[in-house]
């Protein structure tokens, strides 16, 4: 029988708390992680319309792969009695991928407002996770990098679709930057 404080769920910070030495232990992959965001973010802020185009090409590269694999598979596992729905989701794939590779500017319109939700949503986690981390030493600026996210996030749907060509790839590089200068001083933080 589970004794009565047995029974109580820990509070976030809590769990955080009784993990911190694994945490400390591996403080020098949150400082590699943090200086490779880094230098990344740098070379998208290097040219913002290249490292758009390149984003759009590469995410429609994975997606005509992909949707040529399912509408293969598709034909493979016919006897499921599923077939229309995975070749359909294969034909879908495969069309929103052409459509990044032949129009890109069309393509980074639409991921561009994409991104600016995703950015908001993924800056909320990320400010979650920061309170989560309270107790440990450059938990704040893990929050600071969920701000910019969320502020980034929705600077680009108020410009949308007029900034879709260049935005991608200056949000990118904006939102590795500050990532990762936040997962390196959190690094630096778990160090001590």
């Amino acid at each position: 029988m589970a004794s009565q404080t047995g029974s109580l769920s820990p509070t976030p910070g809590g769990m955080v708390a009784g993990h911190l030495s694994e945490l400390r232990a591996k403080w020098g992959w949150f400082v590699a992680l943090g200086l490779l965001m880094v230098m990344a973010g740098a070379i998208a802020l290097g040219n913002l319309v290249l490292s758009t185009v390149v984003s759009v090409l590469y995410i429609g590269v994975m997606m005509a792969i992909s949707g040529g694999a399912q509408i293969i598979h598709a034909f493979q596992v016919k006897t499921w009695g599923a077939f229309a729905f995975w070749l359909l989701d294969g034909v879908l794939f495969l069309a929103a991928g052409l459509v990044c590779i032949f129009v890109p500017m069309v393509a980074a319109e639409f991921l561009t407002l994409f991104l600016g939700v995703s950015l908001i949503i993924g800056g909320a986690f990320r400010l979650v996770a920061a309170f989560q981390l309270r107790p440990a030493d450059g938990w704040g600026w893990i929050a600071f990098s969920a701000a910019i996210a969320i502020l980034l996030g929705i600077e680009i749907i108020a410009g949308w679709p007029v900034s879709g060509l260049w935005v991608l790839g200056l949000l990118l590089g904006i939102d590795l930057v500050f990532n990762g200068i936040a997962v390196l001083f959190l690094g630096f933080g778990l160090k001590k």
